[in-house]
């Protein structure tokens, strides 16, 4: 009889990002991320008030395998991204 396999799920992060609106184009800067499964090793860098750019060069990088599924600006200075890793 075969071996029933669970299969694997995706990671999945979410990161909630925003940028000064007094400062025209200031770096926008995490105000929540939320990851479902792992972000190994990029946990570090999914932190408040960190910047976004440093933790999309980690998550992105291909030896780490997350692609963004989901971008979008809810307004001039605020917005979303879903990334996934499969």
């Amino acid at each position: 009889m075969a071996c029933a396999r669970a299969v694997p799920q995706p990671d999945l992060v979410l990161i909630s990002w925003t940028r000064n609106p007094l400062v025209p184009g200031s770096a926008r800067r995490i105000i929540s991320a939320r990851v479902i499964g792992s972000a190994v090793p990029c946990r570090a860098s999914l932190v408040p008030n960190g910047l976004l750019i440093n933790a999309l060069n980690c998550l992105l990088d291909n030896d780490i395998g997350f692609k963004i599924v989901i971008r979008k600006k809810t307004s001039n200075i605020s917005g979303y991204l879903l990334l996934q890793r499969n």
